[in-house]
């Protein structure tokens, strides 16, 4: 990773829809490391648009995480209360519907009803709808934007990184059949509006990033100069990437087993292969950060 340049704001953005774990943990270090290294504000920002998924319990448990690893933010909310009364995205979903109206308005959107059955297990979307010509206002049918094959920019820390959208992104979904805009767009429409340049994720959001680059193409969303770092992923012990179920791994779970925050921080350092003893989250990420890619 070269040597960053200045920013004005980066955001943490996790989702409410499971206990955080040792992986969300690190992405939040490397963020802040990144912030302090930068001059750029940490905002926080709760992604909570998946709302089947959504719960206080785990909006909570954001809050906690974060005190308990004592990683700073600048702006957003400070507890659960500010976060429902101002920050929730619900409360954001005019700028979104706004959104979604642009994208309608270029021609290449379309209505697909197909069920989950029908597309799981497929590496991409097979264009089942694209051509039925379903109403866009059809009860139960989301949109999705046609893709088209095209080359995506990326802005990174090293430089830029130029890359053909991936397949699994083929007529990607911008609005869910609930009628509540998908995380590629709400995510997106987001970041453009809290004026984030710098935004770090994990290596499993890459094709998100590509997706979303291209959504901001068709929309017209000023959000091709945003810098990126994907960071690698945490990894079980199975060799799969950690998911909010495993709760062995929840920072929830280890401060009920007594982890103290430097023991935390010590089980997050080995999984990177640093076997030292951590005092504080900034000690990690100047360890870590001499590493990273």
């Amino acid at each position: 990773m070269d040597m960053p340049s200045v920013f004005r704001r980066t955001r943490i953005a996790p989702t409410p829809s499971g206990y955080l774990h040792i992986g969300n943990a690190l992405s939040f270090i490397i963020t802040a490391g990144l912030a302090a290294e930068t001059g750029a504000q940490m905002l926080l920002r709760i992604d909570d648009m998946d709302r089947a998924r959504a719960d206080e319990r785990y909006v909570q448990d954001i809050f906690d995480t974060l005190g308990f690893l004592n990683i700073p933010w600048q702006e957003g909310p400070r507890d659960p209360q500010e976060f429902n009364s101002g920050w929730s995205q619900m409360l954001r979903l005019d700028k979104y519907n706004a959104a979604l109206e642009q994208v309608r308005k270029s021609g290449q959107v379309f209505a697909c009803n197909c069920s989950r059955s029908q597309l799981k297990g497929l590496a991409a979307y097979p264009g089942n709808c694209r051509y039925k010509n379903i109403p866009l206002d059809e009860p139960g049918v989301s949109w999705r934007l046609k893709t088209e094959p095209a080359t995506i920019s990326i802005k990174t820390l090293n430089g830029y990184i130029t890359e053909p959208l991936p397949v699994e992104m083929t007529d990607f979904v911008i609005r869910k059949k609930d009628g509540y805009p998908a995380y590629q767009l709400s995510s997106a429409v987001d970041d453009v509006l809290f004026n984030v340049d710098l935004i770090v994720r994990g290596q499993d959001l890459w094709a998100s990033t590509l997706a979303q680059l291209y959504l901001a193409q068709i929309s017209g969303l000023p959000f091709s100069n945003v810098t990126f770092y994907h960071h690698p992923l945490l990894l079980g012990s199975d060799g799969t990437k950690l998911s909010k179920s495993a709760g062995a791994t929840s920072i929830k779970y280890m401060r009920e087993q007594g982890y103290s925050t430097e023991e935390v921080l010590i089980a997050i350092a080995k999984q990177t292969g640093v076997n030292e003893t951590m005092i504080d989250w900034r000690q990690l990420y100047d360890r870590l950060k001499g590493n990273l890619p």
